[in-house]
């Protein structure tokens, strides 16, 4: 009669120790971590635009202008903006790992979710940082400028 032990459930996979960075263990940890500051950004956002002062019937183009002319702001909304499209990225890493059956499958599909968050988080940082409520413009088109914004 032969005796089989099994190894405790927390014993590592296989004979040998893998050597280098765990990234699961980093984005779990990412994931809690990204989504307790996300809550706190997302509801200082929400409070901002639609407690503080007027409320929603507030929100125009004049109010996203002045918000934006505040460095603070600016740098609110990209934090909240890089952290929301790399924590769903992740997220959404998570879910194709857990259904692609093709390793060749979940290669393209996870490369295809990096492409989108990249894309997305330098468009919406370009937006953020490079929006003008005042742009320069001919003086026949300054009709088309807000009322805030000084005569060419």
């Amino acid at each position: 009669m032969t005796s089989t032990t099994i190894d405790s459930p927390r014993t590592p996979a296989g004979s040998a120790k893998r050597r280098g960075v765990n990234w699961e263990k980093w984005g779990w940890i990412y994931m809690r971590v990204s989504g307790v500051v996300l809550l706190v950004l997302i509801f200082g956002h929400l409070f901002v635009n639609l407690m503080v002062g007027e409320g929603v019937k507030a929100i125009d183009f004049a109010f996203v202008g002045g918000k934006w002319s505040d460095p603070f702001w600016k740098v609110w909304d990209t934090l909240m903006l890089w952290l929301a499209m790399i924590h769903g990225g992740n997220g959404m890493r998570t879910i194709v790992n857990d259904y692609a059956r093709s390793p060749r499958l979940r290669k393209v599909l996870v490369g295809a979710i990096a492409a989108s968050v990249v894309v997305l988080i330098l468009l919406g940082t370009l937006v953020v940082f490079t929006f003008d409520p005042c742009p320069v413009v001919p003086a026949d088109q300054a009709h088309l400028l807000p009322s805030f914004c000084p005569a060419p």
